[in-house]
């Protein structure tokens, strides 16, 4: 009975492969930005459960998080607003001195209406009418529950293989059969993409799902499938970003000089590193995979150190004490660096790291050989550069 569980799991993905998106039926006609020059939108709300309070909109596209806010009477609100185009935003409640965010939805201009009820706003009993990029949303996500649900059963697994301390189920098992269902789920947005190239759906998911280590040739190729009006959309842009920070990371590329200080307030270039092959490793204290993947590194350190093998660990933590700590704790003997930003380190900027961890190995010259390179795969690879 031991692996019971992982069967159930493996039969559920089989279900996913017998049952696949075979591409979006309806034909994609006339999606995209706001008719005329109005971008005006009204919203209005009806939520049962609630009598008074206020009902909050956060505007995701800003750097400020800019939130609209309404008062609610009687269960009911109008919130009104501009949307040069259609926008992904978090609505939330306030009541009793307790603000959350709980969902989110396309606004778009025009009139619109929400109907929920107060403890269901993230699930089905949210509905939103008047916006046709927020239908196509709630189109999308029905097409994603099979991958959902297998993430959920594949989540429970690897909970119930951690407690067991069986890590060979962990790491051969369970994390295969997540990489399956992340694989498939691409395959059903480029499938998305290639039904509905002008809604702006399509860019929010891509930009959403293809941002961490990302292939420029296949970016590039869903970016080029995509409505003109949709590339010059804010999310359009942002997946424009990305995609020079691939083209520019690719592997046999130099990689990008950077210098951040150490934990002394020494500055440390990247470049110093050249006759070494270096792993550059973006990490975090606050980061739950990073500091279980910090022994894997450990080990391939002390490995092939003695054979010119080094580690520039680059810290996204903006707290230094948390930072210097989780080092000392962790064991980690290499350089480490950090401008103490957060997000917003500036190495990792210029790298386009939207997730941690990752890492970028390179060779002598400071050209990159490798990407995302994770447990034994760092070994293997640092076998094939070094002991060849």
């Amino acid at each position: 009975m031991k692996h019971l569980r992982l069967i159930t799991a493996i039969s559920f993905i089989c279900t996913i492969c017998a049952f696949m998106l075979s591409g979006c039926q309806s034909p994609d006609t006339g999606r995209g930005g706001a008719a005329g020059t109005d971008s005006t939108y009204v919203l209005t709300g009806k939520i049962e459960g609630i009598d008074t309070g206020w009902v909050y909109m956060r505007h995701r596209q800003s750097e400020e998080k800019i939130t609209d806010s309404a008062r609610i009477k009687k269960g009911e609100f109008v919130l009104t607003g501009r949307a040069a185009e259609p926008e992904f935003c978090n609505i939330g409640l306030l009541e009793g001195g307790k603000k959350d965010f709980y969902a989110g939805l396309f606004l778009q201009h025009g009139a619109l209406a929400l109907n929920a009820k107060k403890d269901s706003l993230s699930d089905a009993a949210l509905v939103i009418t008047g916006s046709q990029t927020e239908d196509e949303f709630r189109q999308f996500q029905q097409n994603q529950k099979l991958f959902d649900s297998a993430d959920h059963a594949l989540s429970a697994v690897y909970e119930a293989a951690e407690k067991k301390k069986d890590k060979q189920l962990q790491q051969d098992s369970i994390k295969q059969l997540f990489k399956e269902v992340f694989k498939r789920r691409k395959q059903s947005i480029k499938e998305f993409v290639a039904a509905y190239p002008s809604s702006y759906v399509s860019a929010f998911e891509v930009n959403s799902y293809f941002d961490y280590n990302p292939d420029a040739a296949e970016l590039d190729s869903l970016y080029s499938g995509l409505d003109s009006s949709i590339r010059s959309s804010y999310y359009g842009k942002k997946i424009s970003e990305t995609l020079g920070v691939a083209k520019k990371t690719a592997i046999g590329n130099p990689a990008m000089d950077f210098t951040q200080n150490d934990t002394a307030g020494k500055p440390v270039s990247l470049s110093s590193f050249k006759g070494k092959i270096v792993l550059v490793d973006f990490w975090a204290s606050w980061c739950g995979p990073c500091r279980r993947e910090n022994p894997a590194v450990l080990k391939a350190y002390k490995k092939f150190h003695p054979k010119g093998f080094t580690v520039l660990g680059v810290s996204l933590d903006d707290n230094k004490n948390d930072w210097v700590e989780a080092i000392k704790k962790d064991g980690l003997d290499w350089a480490q660096v950090s401008d103490l930003k957060g997000w917003k380190n500036t190495a990792a900027r210029l790298y386009g790291i939207n997730g941690i961890p990752m890492n970028y190995l390179l060779d002598k010259e400071g050209k990159i050989i490798g990407k995302e390179l994770r447990g034994e795969d760092l070994e293997k690879k640092l076998y094939l550069t070094i002991d060849k």
